[in-house]
């Protein structure tokens, strides 16, 4: 039994891991029992060393005998039998300390892999010259012995090789032995277990890892009766003694013949209709579909079966994952202090974790929301235990607050995700789009280029485009704020640039479709639809994310660059999808229900305006809108505008104030008369 101890700094208790079961023990101090553990760790190590130095010897030995004998058809001469033992001598201990330099003392030979094979391969080779250079050297010209004959060095490295090589892995193959004689007996209670039988879709690097996890891991009552893949050079062979049983339209006729349980699977990096279609055929089944995270989830490019879960939506809209130039991120991340407005979001906690990875000297996080910063930061704290970061409860709106958070870190990266998104609550309450997603981003913007921020990166949507909802219009109208100040900069020559990024909706996104259908399918139905031709871009929130800060790796200042989204997808199509992933049959079991366009909101969302072009950057999944300089008099009109709106309390006037902006916003009822606040234009005279 091996046991491995740890402390909790948290609840000042101890931890105790072994192979068999993990016991938790209240002790402030040194715990006599984890001490007695640990001293009998010690203890098996040593036997366990002593004994592989024992049986190393035995086999070196009977492998340099055997030589001799082969050499000599079993009749060895005297002369070599006389002086064999000093030769024992020193070949063993030359070879033995041979293998201690080439680390065979210090493997885990149970969990041996071809890794390890190489090390026993380059062990023995190496004793083996070593043992002749020594012979050759210091016994036979000493006279201390007849040399032996040079044939036998190879012919006992080939039976070193195997005898070495042979006893390390039949350490593991008697572990999966024993594995796999009690497969179907939890090893803790030795209780039954109904093993499930499970098909693996993908006989790749992620297949094979996943059916040697479940081989060896006979708790998670699973057993892999064969792998499918459209490869047909793969077809009739063997994978971890696992047949390669046919092609993916081979499934529902395996299911019936294997008697299959769940089909895994197991091609992280498979686009969206590659899953889809796999889902589809299995459909027929009735079996249980699991799946591996996407390459956007295993960032360490590690496969477990304790990643396996249901298929998700997002599986079937998968894209083919994003090729970041990271060296370029590095240069604008890397040791530089970075702040994320928004940061307890959806699109905010993504960027956070992103950002941490490319390690920035400071990360500053600033959200308006406790509950929601408290978790990034927990969050971060687990997973980027060296990172340097710094939680700030503030409102964006707030002038005085974000001055002094600028004060003291002084960003020279902004990403400002902080905003209002949802199309409803916007359309009743338009005051709050103009205070916090005009003048909270115009606050953040102003104080960026104050305190000399190098890069100012806004997260924008397409509902900007031809905006007719107040949030679109509002975020139109924050990306033409963001352009002016770039605008400003250059006029006076300083080192900032303020760039936005585009792009539609994203997946599992708070409050955003997709939770939504699910909490409607759990209660039964019915899930609610707008309108059967409505359409949206989808993107993964991680996609997302790595291409906005690709984006600012490379943004001049003044640009708003479009993110690649694909092929618009029904909402009537992700509804069914949802039911269908939950087991469930659309229209029969769940009712879809059609509730009518709500104010607001468009049947198609657009990628750019009318007076904007699409041009390509170096990157293909990043495209830049271009507009000439006509937006320049647009910003510098908007903002004067903005700033006169800010502290409007009464949503018609609001209104009002987008509607001359943007008149494809509607009007909800008739105009009033905006008036000027002077407390607004004192507050913003100094930008």
């Amino acid at each position: 039994m091996t046991a491995v101890c740890e402390k909790s700094a948290e609840t000042n208790s101890w931890l105790i891991k072994t192979t068999d079961t993990v016991i938790y023990i209240e002790q402030t101090v040194g715990c006599p029992l984890i001490d007695n553990l640990i001293e009998v760790e010690k203890l098996e190590r040593v036997l366990r060393t002593g004994l592989f130095l024992l049986f190393d010897a035995l086999f070196i030995n009977i492998a340099y005998l055997g030589a001799l004998a082969l050499r000599f058809d079993a009749v060895i001469p005297r002369e070599y039998t006389v002086h064999y033992p000093v030769f024992a001598v020193v070949v063993t201990i030359t070879t033995i300390a041979v293998y201690y330099f080439c680390g065979l003392y210090r493997k885990m030979w149970q969990y041996a892999s071809v890794r390890e094979m190489y090390n026993v391969l380059i062990g023995v080779t190496a004793a083996s010259l070593v043992v002749i250079a020594v012979s050759y050297i210091f016994i036979y010209p000493e006279s201390v012995m007849k040399p032996m004959p040079r044939s036998i060095y190879p012919i006992a490295w080939l039976l070193n090789l195997g005898l070495t090589g042979g006893s390390r892995f039949g350490l593991r193959s008697l572990r999966e032995y024993r594995n796999g004689a009690g497969k179907d007996k939890d090893p803790l209670t030795s209780k039954t277990v109904n093993m499930k039988r499970a098909l693996i879709v993908g006989a790749g690097e992620a297949g094979a890892m996943v059916a040697r996890e479940l081989r060896n891991h006979p708790t998670l009552a699973m057993e892999p009766v064969g792998f499918i893949d459209d490869d047909y050079r793969k077809q009739g062979f063997d994978l971890y003694s696992i047949p390669v049983l046919g092609r993916r339209e081979d499934i529902p006729r395996l299911v019936d013949e294997y008697r299959v349980n769940d089909v895994i699977i197991a091609m992280p990096s498979a686009p969206g209709q590659v899953i889809r279609g796999i889902v589809e055929i299995c459909k027929e089944t009735k079996v249980s579909v699991k799946t591996l995270p996407g390459v956007y989830d295993l960032i360490d490019g590690k496969v477990s079966v304790s990643q396996l879960r249901d298929v998700q939506l997002e599986d079937l809209l998968g894209r083919d994952p994003v090729q970041l130039d990271m060296d370029s991120i590095a240069a604008y991340l890397e040791g530089k202090v970075v702040m994320v407005s928004g940061a307890g979001g959806s699109i905010g906690s993504e960027l956070c974790r992103q950002v941490a990875r490319f390690r920035p000297h400071t990360l500053v996080l600033l959200d308006n929301t406790e509950n929601n910063l408290f978790d990034i930061e927990q969050e971060l704290t687990g997973r980027f235990p060296d990172l340097s970061q710094y939680g700030e409860l503030a409102d964006i709106r707030d002038e005085r607050h974000i001055k002094q958070v600028f004060e003291r870190y002084s960003p020279q990266v902004v990403f400002h995700a902080a905003a209002y998104k949802h199309v409803p609550l916007m359309e009743r309450f338009p005051e709050h789009a103009i205070s916090n997603n005009i003048y909270g981003t115009y606050n953040v913007a102003a104080t960026a280029k104050k305190y000399g921020c190098e890069t100012f990166i806004f997260v924008s949507t397409d509902k900007a485009v031809n905006p007719t909802s107040v949030m679109g219009a509002s975020k139109r109208a924050a990306e033409l704020v963001v352009q002016h100040f770039n605008e400003m900069c250059r006029k006076e020559n300083l080192n900032s640039r303020f760039a936005a990024v585009r792009f539609g909706n994203v997946l599992g996104s708070r409050g955003s479709v997709i939770p939504t259908f699910k909490r409607q399918i759990s209660e039964g139905g019915p899930v609610t639809v707008t309108h059967p031709d409505m359409v949206r871009y989808f993107m993964t929130i991680p996609e997302a994310v790595q291409l906005i800060i690709q984006a600012g790796s490379f943004a001049r200042g003044g640009e708003i660059f479009v993110l690649d989204m694909g092929e618009p997808v029904r909402i009537i199509d992700l509804a069914r999808d949802l039911i269908r992933l939950s087991g469930l049959t659309p229209d029969k079991d769940i009712e879809i229900k059609f509730t009518g366009i709500r104010p607001g909101e468009k049947l198609r969302e657009e990628l750019f305006t009318d007076q904007e072009k699409m041009g390509a950057t170096k990157y293909s999944r990043i495209f830049v809108a271009h507009n000439g300089d006509t937006y320049l008099d647009d910003a510098q009109m908007l903002v004067s505008k903005v700033l006169q709106g800010y502290g409007l309390n009464d949503s018609c006037e609001a209104r009002e104030l987008l509607t001359a902006l943007f008149p494809a916003v509607k009007h909800e009822q008739a105009p009033i008369q905006l008036e000027v606040s002077q407390q607004l234009a004192q507050v913003c005279e100094e930008y």
